[in-house]
């Protein structure tokens, strides 16, 4: 997993109207769970910007003054108009103990259904899993190359040694779907194997007619 390290400063005050004032001077509030005791801090919103307009998912290291906590980004919470960056959850990362976090998913090949006209549809950019940080891969790989129109992979298709999908198993992360051009190549396919039925069939009968006339 990429590593990357933030500059953080303990808050020393808390509540909605601090909150605010942070974000004024550029700042997000922000807290540390899962080592104990919450850390509440604050960090200037461009360096967290690094986190937070990338697919990556990253073992982030905070600095706190003297101090520097190992964590991953837990969730983000943005206005609603500005999209700006409003708060920030961080799970500590323990040594051996499993965290629960987003990864990304990653589409690999070329779909068979796709080349015959389907349309590709991808119902799940990121997954919930749990898992030791040390062993975790950086994206769901997911191999598209045998799906076919009508195909779908779901969560319980999905099998990583040493990650637990914190998904329900019937979420269907990816599926080939028909498409207009699918379904009209399909009707032409078998519109021209009825006329070539037909044919063979008018042949048959004509040699028929042409023994019994001899």
């Amino acid at each position: 997993m990429k590593t990357i390290e933030i500059n953080g400063h303990l808050r020393e005050a808390l509540g909605s109207k601090k909150s605010k004032e942070l974000r004024r001077e550029g700042h997000v509030p922000c807290v540390i769970y899962g080592g104990g005791e919450n850390v509440h801090f604050h960090a200037d919103e461009r360096e967290l910007n690094k986190l937070v307009y990338t697919p990556d998912v990253f073992l982030i290291n905070i600095k706190l003054g003297d101090k520097k906590v190992q964590a991953v980004l837990r969730e983000a919470q943005y206005h609603p108009v500005s999209d700006k960056t409003l708060h920030m959850d961080f799970i500590e990362v323990i040594p051996g103990k499993a965290v629960a976090l987003k990864l990304p998913v990653a589409l690999t090949g070329n779909s068979e259904g796709v080349k015959n006209g389907g349309v590709l549809r991808r119902n799940a950019k990121a997954l919930y899993v749990k898992g030791v940080v040390d062993t975790l891969p950086d994206t769901i790989s997911i191999d598209i190359t045998k799906m076919k129109i009508g195909s779908t992979i779901k969560v319980g298709d999905v099998s990583i040694p040493g990650v637990e999908m914190l998904e329900a198993a019937n979420r269907v992360i990816v599926a080939v779907k028909t498409s207009r051009k699918a379904i009209a190549d399909e009707e032409a396919e078998e519109a021209a194997e009825g006329e070539e039925g037909a044919e063979g069939a008018a042949e048959g009968e004509a040699a028929t007619e042409e023994s019994s006339e001899g």
